[in-house]
């Protein structure tokens, strides 16, 4: 059974912030985009690298990050067979809005400890 995307097509007034927002909003997405661009490809990797998130949570994240050609999903035909994701190049084309994200939230950090 295909899961529903509540948010995927939400945007009524065709605005640019929404539209970013329903590819990589949510608490996980930008977390395990960052983490898939530090190397940490593998699920078992992901899975110790944040913690907090459930199995479940992590395979729905992670599949709709492919759906949105965010992530690559890379599937090894050996024994025993494994995957490893990785961030295309279009997911790429995110770094300096995560960077701004970072920026903005270390600084902030710093203010509220002010």
């Amino acid at each position: 059974m295909a899961t529903i995307r509540k948010n995927k097509d939400f945007n009524p007034y065709n605005c640019p912030v929404t539209h970013c927002m329903n590819l990589i909003g949510g608490k996980w997405k930008i977390l395990i985009i960052y983490a898939v661009g530090m190397d940490c490809n593998r699920f078992s990797k992901l899975k110790r690298a944040i913690p907090a998130i459930s199995k479940q949570m992590l395979v729905n994240q992670l599949r709709e990050l492919e759906e949105d050609k965010i992530l690559e999903r890379i599937i090894y035909a050996e024994i025993p067979p494994h995957v490893e994701y990785k961030v295309t190049d279009y997911g790429h084309s995110l770094k300096p809005v995560i960077s701004v994200l970072q920026e903005w939230g270390l600084q902030d950090l710093k203010n509220a400890k002010a």
